[in-house]
């Protein structure tokens, strides 16, 4: 099966070591995380975690499904680029005397829309946001010009055919219980029936 790049968008509860128990089921498949971003969702107490890997979809799928049975996890979703409105953040050291000497480097900035977030007398720090090659593209053309530091934030990512995770919870609270209610005929034996 041929790779290719996917987002799995994940809504878990909000626990200690949930990064951890993740991380876990793709280190025992041997599958590299290439990003990995978390965040408050749109619902309350719910987080939202976007992890970008390099797999077949059969891969994935399996993967979704093995992650869905955390306890604490409460949907997980796969996409592919297409299917997604997505954006890494970078930010840039340049050079001060760089960008006041050289007119292309400033053009250059402003072609890739990144502003100036902090001044000083010897080097300006620049952010911009775009997809990966674009952010490749601007980084490459800093190198030939002393840039002294870089650094891109892990990928954020909106489905585009969805109504958001909110829209699942309140389906789900509007389905009415089982009509048919369950009673654990041991309940009232708790002494006889834990004995050792």
């Amino acid at each position: 099966m041929e790779k290719q790049e996917y987002t799995i968008t994940l809504y878990t509860e909000n626990s200690i070591g949930m990064i951890g128990r993740i991380s876990i089921i793709f280190s025992r498949r041997k599958i590299n995380i290439e990003s990995l971003n978390t965040s408050p969702s749109e619902v309350e107490g719910i987080h939202r975690f976007t992890i970008v890997i390099s797999e077949s979809e059969e891969v994935v799928r399996k993967l979704c499904r093995q992650i869905e049975k955390q306890v604490e996890v409460l949907k997980a979703y796969y996409n592919t680029n297409d299917e997604l409105v997505w954006q890494e953040q970078a930010l840039y050291k340049v050079p001060a005397d760089v960008i006041a000497e050289k007119a292309y480097v400033e053009r250059l900035l402003r072609q890739y829309g990144a502003t100036a977030v902090a001044i000083r007398n010897d080097y300006i720090v620049f952010e911009t946001a775009g997809h990966r090659e674009e952010i490749d593209r601007l980084t490459a053309e800093l190198t030939k010009y002393n840039l002294i530091e870089f650094v891109r934030g892990a990928r954020i990512a909106i489905i585009k055919e969805s109504a958001g995770f909110h829209q699942k919870l309140k389906e789900f609270e509007k389905q009415e219980p089982s009509p048919d209610v369950v009673e654990n005929e041991f309940l009232d034996q708790q002494d006889g029936v834990f004995t050792m």
